[in-house]
């Protein structure tokens, strides 16, 4: 059943407790180097601010250990990104009052925001308490809130006190999905649940471990799955086929002899690499060769080749919904690169003859973003460990609180 969302119910006048995900790339000189994230997030805060509501916005900001205050980690270049991005819609800019989320100058500023206004607290980590989803540190965050709104899908699959102890505490008030986080469970959840066909996977990345719930979940419900990056040579190791000295799992190829015989006996069709854009080392300066089917001692498997591109391009472009996480070589080294982008093409190609297209997982959005493809897709996650919870099937638990619509 779908989620209730933040334009379900009537914000006036009310003060919207938002969980975002503004957990951005920063430069060395601690300014936003990427607001993909923060951009995603403002069709939730317009709803609520162009309704008469007020704002509360919290979220977390890199990996602080949660013992106080750390500048590079603050979320203040964050506020005035997002104050920018608003304009006109917050003429007062996004309020920023404490270098502490639950302090008394903190609760002082959320008791004297009118509607219309946005404010924007600390870092949330900072705080010991929000990783171990204290109660006592949800209870002062709640105390914010007359509507809790989670719009954070990157972090739904994370028990920590923003997230599910909050709006636990909460019950008696609306608990609802912002815009962004409603939009990621239709695409990942819902319309995968019942896809049309073709339906294709493309799983990459450099280990089967991250991915093995995914594989095991796909099987059997795609028509093709297409594995490359360097989990593919984990896969051919185990099939018998000569890897060079490319990156593999030695301790999982037993996962990747059972995700074999899975395949041999479903209806899937494994669609694996039959050549190879191979270097002696990962480096935009080392010797490059293409091998085929099988890559010879010395050298590295770095990139699909230009056979299985190919191959890989008909099946995505002949698909009616493709879902994509993981890259398919090292593509932020030249010229490893060519056999991602390639495919971001053929996903674009996809979703303009009436295909679905998703993308999931921060390597392969940053990928699809490097091509240039990312507004051609149907759907580019902001969630990678969220996003591929959901390709294995799982849950996330910070849906469970949020209501049904």
């Amino acid at each position: 059943m779908a989620l209730k969302t933040i334009e379900d119910i009537d914000v006036k006048g009310k003060c919207v407790l938002m969980r975002t995900d503004f957990n951005v790339p920063m430069t060395p000189d601690n300014r936003v180097a990427n607001n993909f994230r923060i951009t995603q997030a403002i069709p939730s805060i317009r709803s609520v601010i162009e309704r008469g509501g007020r704002l509360v916005l919290m979220s977390h900001l890199g990996r602080p250990d949660g013992s106080g205050f750390v500048e590079r980690h603050s979320l203040k270049p964050v506020a005035e990104e997002l104050g920018s991005l608003l304009g006109d819609l917050a003429p007062d800019g996004v309020f920023f009052p404490s270098n502490d989320c639950v302090d008394e100058r903190t609760r002082e500023s959320v008791a004297a925001l009118k509607d219309g206004q946005v404010l924007m607290l600390e870092n949330l980590r900072f705080h010991v308490g929000e990783m171990e989803d204290d109660a006592n540190f949800a209870a002062k965050l709640a105390g914010y809130g007359e509507i809790y709104c989670n719009n954070a899908f990157g972090c739904c699959h994370r028990a920590h006190a923003s997230i599910y102890a909050t709006p636990m505490h909460m019950m008696d008030h609306p608990r609802v999905a912002g815009l962004l986080v409603a939009e990621e469970v239709r695409y990942l959840r819902e319309l995968l649940a019942s896809p049309e066909h073709p339906f294709v996977s493309i799983l990459g990345g450099a280990k089967v471990s991250d991915k093995i719930g995914a594989l095991k979940n796909m099987i059997g419900k795609v028509d093709s799955l297409l594995i490359g990056g360097a989990m593919a040579y984990t896969i051919m190791k185990v099939m018998g086929r000569e890897v060079g000295s490319s990156l593999i799992e030695d301790d999982k190829l037993g996962q990747a002899e059972e995700i074999i015989h899975l395949v041999d006996s479903s209806s899937t069709d494994l669609v694996l690499p039959v050549d190879h854009v191979c270097g002696r080392e990962l480096s935009h300066e080392s010797p490059v060769m293409v091998s085929h089917p099988d890559i010879p001692s010395g050298w590295m498997g770095l990139d699909i080749g230009p056979s299985t591109t190919a191959r890989f391009t008909e099946v995505v472009r002949n698909a009616k919904t493709v879902v994509w996480n993981g890259p398919l070589g090292a593509f932020e080294t030249t010229p490893f690169d060519v056999g991602t982008r390639q495919i971001s093409v053929a996903m674009a190609s996809c979703t303009e003859s009436g295909g679905i297209t998703v993308v999931g997982g921060g390597d392969t959005v940053s990928a699809v973003g490097l091509s240039g493809m990312t507004a051609r897709m149907s759907h580019v996650s902001t969630g990678g460990g969220a996003s591929l919870k959901l390709l294995e099937g799982d849950d996330l638990i910070g849906l469970q609180p949020l209501e049904q619509a």
